[in-house]
């Protein structure tokens, strides 16, 4: 039985058909037609493992077979968790091979994350790593195979060569190559009729983004992946000579198929693994290998780029690097040319489908100011207030879009599917943007991330954009603050480069770049450094709970009604 997921109308299907964004191609052609063509070029450096299209295609096949073999079937289901590792695209690879559809979860996820989704999908393989604490030892594999019973098979990176062991599964025959009854065929492959769910079908579930809760399931098809795939690798120039870091978790949209790591390889590039965005390691990296391309989330840029003050030299064969996820203030974004030598690309997106970029021919300002323009013709966009209305040009709205490789429903949700999709199929993003006349999006926030101060609205993201801008803060976050007479105030945790700098000082930078008065924080923290959710942005849930934790003694402040004292907190 196939995965059920929710459709596109045949109408549009037949128009994305007709207009060759589905193409009837399945992922895995991606690997197979590079190692048919140039098995010997290198597809992945992990450490000191140079692995070639050829070799990654021979082993993704290996995995493949002895899932096949152990009993693994097409639309079967996989909880992975890989770390950055060339096994996770090996993994990848030979779960898509035999029809096996994968949920990847992220490296950081822990026991109730992976217990959740395996409520969710009910899968009959899990892939871990041993490095994990939770599978140090088989305690939580005891665990989850007594709570989902049909659980029957595990493998483990790095499980000291036994025969569950992912990394010695890759690399070595199965053990009886001649057990499938293959007619005509070679015993060294698939047997016949066993390859990937059709194109039209889900390929795999992807993690939907959010800073709280555990993140929905996302029916990825090859048709809508591949061809979001292949388009992004057009629009940001990829061919063979690309050489990209992936440095963000492998498993994520961005680093995955913006282009990502699969449109390095749709172009026969290289891709570079890399255990974290951690600078020092990464610019090694660089040096080392002669990267040409990295995608970063904005708070791993900020680092990157204080590295760069003595290491600028380690960038020199970098040439783009892309910022996504989360709100780049455009100060920092200027910084990216002079301070690393390198071309900035904006990237918004979303696991859910749109992604926009900006170009690599667009002048500065777009660059700097804008968050890029969708990837196809037919990505339908509308920007609507609270009622659904159409707002004028140039006003914030909210996101609402449908289109090629934009889905239609999260895997067994429907209550959340009757709250973000309107009756046309247009989907919710939850962003708040503006679109300009250019075509270029410019996103303002969320509206999740709104601070409602007695019925005047504050769109978090301005104001953190805002007091980025400041030479003395190096980051900054609002989030809201419960309070009985307006419901809402506001409360900003920077982190500052100059300690001497006050609130006072912040509250005159934010009215001198004509902010309203109710936009102004009610309350600063300062804070070494702002937390992070497991794909790097910024986790406002554990920064709610810091203020929950540790109040802070308020004075009403005489000069705004209602608002705390900031000129008097200390920073």
């Amino acid at each position: 039985m196939s995965i059920p997921f929710t459709p596109w109308p045949e109408d549009l299907a037949a128009r994305y058909r007709e207009r060759g964004y589905w193409i009837g191609r399945p992922l895995t052609d991606i690997v197979r037609r590079q190692a048919a063509i140039r098995p010997d070029a290198n597809a992945i450096v992990c450490g000191d493992r140079h692995i070639g299209y050829g070799e990654l295609d021979r082993r993704s096949e290996r995995l493949a077979r002895e899932l096949h073999r152990r009993g693994l079937r097409a639309n079967d289901t996989a909880l992975v968790q890989l770390p950055n590792s060339a096994e996770f695209y090996i993994a990848f690879f030979g779960l898509l091979k035999i029809g096996v559809i994968p949920v990847n979860a992220l490296f950081s996820h822990q026991r109730l994350e992976l217990g959740q989704y395996a409520g969710i999908v009910s899968p009959k393989l899990l892939i871990a790593a041993r490095r994990h604490p939770l599978f140090a030892d088989d305690a939580f594999i005891r665990q989850l195979r007594r709570e989902h019973v049909g659980l029957r098979h595990v493998l483990l990176l790095d499980d000291s060569g036994g025969e569950n062991d992912l990394g010695a599964l890759c690399e070595a025959d199965c053990p009886d190559p001649h057990a499938f009854d293959v007619i005509g065929g070679d015993p060294r492959g698939l047997p016949r009729g066993v390859g990937p769910t059709p194109a039209g079908a889900v390929a795999f579930f992807q993690l939907s983004g959010g800073s709280t809760g555990t993140p929905k399931l996302i029916p990825r098809t090859h048709d809508d992946y591949d061809y979001s795939v292949r388009a992004s690798a057009e629009i940001c120039a990829l061919d063979a000579d690309t050489r990209f870091l992936a440095a963000l978790p492998a498993g994520h949209n961005f680093p995955l198929s913006s282009p990502g790591a699969l449109g390095v390889f749709h172009a026969g590039g290289t891709v570079v693994v890399a255990p974290s965005p951690e600078p020092q390691a990464c610019f090694d990296l660089i040096e080392r290998h002669g990267v040409t391309m990295a995608a970063l989330v904005p708070s791993a840029l900020l680092l990157w780029l204080k590295a760069a003050e003595t290491r600028a030299s380690a960038l020199r064969t970098l040439k783009l690097v892309q910022v996504g996820g989360a709100m780049l203030a455009e100060a920092t974004a200027r910084r990216v040319d002079p301070e690393m030598g390198c071309r900035l690309q904006q990237v918004f997106g979303m696991a859910e489908g749109l992604v926009n970029y900006t170009r690599l021919d667009d002048d500065d300002t777009i660059v700097t100011t804008t968050q890029g323009r969708p990837i196809s013709p037919d990505d339908e966009i509308r920007i609507v207030d609270d009622a659904g209305a159409a707002v004028p040009p140039g006003t914030p709205g909210h996101l609402l879009t449908r289109g090629p490789y934009t889905f239609r429903g999260y895997y067994r949700s429907p209550e959340q599917n009757a709250a973000v999709f309107d009756a046309e199929g247009f989907y919710r993003s939850g962003d708040i943007v503006v679109l300009r006349a250019d075509g270029n999006l410019h996103v303002v926030g969320r509206d999740k991330d709104q601070i409602n101060r007695g019925g005047e609205k504050v769109a978090a993201e301005e104001v953190e954009r805002l007091l980025i801008g400041h030479a003395a803060v190096r980051d900054a976050a609002l989030v809201a603050l419960p309070d009985a007479r307006l419901g809402e105030k506001s409360c900003a945790f920077v982190v500052m480069d100059d300690a001497g700098v006050r609130p006072a000082d912040l509250r005159r930078h934010l009215r001198e770049q004509g902010i309203a008065d109710y936009k102004l924080p009610d309350r600063f923290e300062t804070i070494d450094a702002l937390p992070l959710t497991p794909v790097g942005k910024i986790d406002k849930q554990a920064l709610r709970m810091r203020l929950i934790d540790q109040p802070i003694d308020r004075v009403p402040d005489q000069a705004m009604p209602d608002a705390i004292p900031t000129d008097r907190i200390s920073l």
